[in-house]
């Protein structure tokens, strides 16, 4: 339920509407309400709290954001409530809800984590269609009012989580009234393993994976925002166009949990992540057919091969980073991942709709979106390939210098006895009797 109450921001129209009671503004300053980079002080929140609490606060919060939001009468009072305040309670649900699947799981992760997105799937499916039934009788404050009550769900669901294991008294001893002289480094020390700076430079697959999916998430969100605003400026109509997503939407609820279980075989055991930068290549070629034709056949056919990409992307995105990141450090990489997937969502959208303010041309979108898919998919396939052998190579040489050293001790326990002096035995016969 959390996945899909958060997908609200996949609904066409949603936030086009408040955005055009506002004069004078621009599709780069419409589209931007995503969720907000909190992802340090979530896990922070996992490690004292739990994720039971963290989710229900994030409900609480997320649903407050969307209350205040229907009263808004400026882009500046929806930026607080729709922007701040609803993004803080959207990342702390969502991020916390995939840190307990690391736990609850251990032999099926793959499919663990791909029948968790499928929610995201039910989203996709069901918002915009109830997104323009609601605006069309509520209007988009009554919308957001009711999106609010949606969003109080995410509190049920956090309610019946089984918490991990509970964290000691020992573990968070009372603090010092009287400061001690390494209280500032010791605070460095506790925010800096938040923020899992070290993980980051010590963990070479963990940088790559990071860099690699914030740069394709600078055309991953793109087509979302504007496949309906392309099929409606070709004249097609508003409920064919709103249909599209949720194609994508119901093909993914059924290709989701397939790919889990294929991602779940042990011949891709080590390797998901080559199937993560497949599925990301063959997204960004499939934009490329929205530039050919602008028919509804030609995106109906686009809107089935795209599910196809996004299902992988979908389920093995947050599945490779627990194969990268041992669980213990899991929560605090999951932050630092987020905090700069969020600067990325947080940019696109703007800059996808300043290019389409500058050329009034839909076609460059998603050529943008394609180049940054392509060039990611790319640089995470061959990243990781030259990782792997490196590892490889350096097992090689790790076994080839045990061997080296065995076959050095057994060659000079042979030659030992040879080089020592032989030593003279003297017998000695005692007489006892005659």
């Amino acid at each position: 339920m959390c996945p899909h109450a958060l997908n609200v921001r996949y609904s066409p129209g949603l936030w086009a509407l408040p955005s055009a009671s506002i004069p004078n503004l621009s599709h780069s300053l419409s589209f931007w309400f995503h969720p907000l980079p909190a992802g340090p002080i979530c896990s922070i929140l996992v490690e004292r709290f739990g994720c039971r609490m963290t989710v229900m606060l994030g409900g609480v919060l997320a649903s407050s954001g969307m209350v205040a939001s229907s009263f808004s009468h400026s882009l500046s009072q929806l930026y607080i409530t729709a922007g701040f305040i609803t993004g803080l309670g959207m990342s702390f649900s969502f991020q916390a809800g995939i840190t307990v699947l690391g736990h609850y799981f251990s032999y099926h992760q793959a499919l663990a984590n791909a029948l968790a997105s499928a929610g995201v799937s039910i989203g996709i499916t069901l918002w915009p269609l109830l997104s323009r039934y609601l605006l069309e009788d509520f209007g988009w404050r009554g919308t957001f009012l009711i999106f609010g009550g949606v969003f109080l769900h995410c509190c049920i669901c956090g309610s019946v989580m089984r918490p991990v294991a509970p964290k000691s008294e020992s573990a968070y001893p009372p603090p010092n009234k009287v400061p001690e002289p390494g209280c500032l480094l010791t605070c460095g020390r506790a925010v800096q393993r938040h923020l899992a700076f070290d993980v980051f430079l010590q963990n070479q697959g963990y940088r790559f994976y990071t860099l690699g999916v914030v740069w394709l998430l600078m055309g991953f969100m793109v087509p979302h925002i504007f496949l309906v605003p392309f099929a409606l400026s070709h004249n097609i109509e508003e409920h064919k166009a709103a249909l599209l997503i949720s194609i994508i939407g119901f093909s993914n609820i059924f290709l989701r949990p397939v790919i889990g279980v294929v991602a779940g075989w042990s011949m891709f055991a080590g390797h998901r992540v080559y199937l993560f930068a497949l599925a990301v290549l063959l997204n960004g070629l499939s934009n490329l057919i929205c530039v050919i034709s602008a028919r509804f056949s030609v995106l109906v056919f686009y809107c089935l091969v795209y599910s196809i990409s996004m299902s992988g992307i979908g389920a093995l995105l947050f599945q490779v980073l627990m194969d990268i990141v041992p669980m213990n450090r899991f929560s605090s990489a999951l932050g630092l991942f987020t905090v700069l997937e969020s600067f990325t969502v947080l940019i696109s959208p703007p800059l996808a709709g300043l290019l389409l303010d500058t050329t009034s041309n839909f076609s460059y979108i998603f050529y943008m979106s394609s180049f940054f898919l392509i060039s990611a998919a790319f640089f995470l396939g061959l990243s990781f390939f030259i990782l792997n052998k490196n590892k490889e190579k350096q097992m090689t040489d790790r076994v080839h210098e045990e061997l080296t050293l065995e076959k050095d001790l057994a060659q000079r326990c042979t030659e030992e006895p040879s080089t020592q002096p032989h030593s003279t035995v003297t017998y000695v016969t005692y007489v006892t009797s005659v």
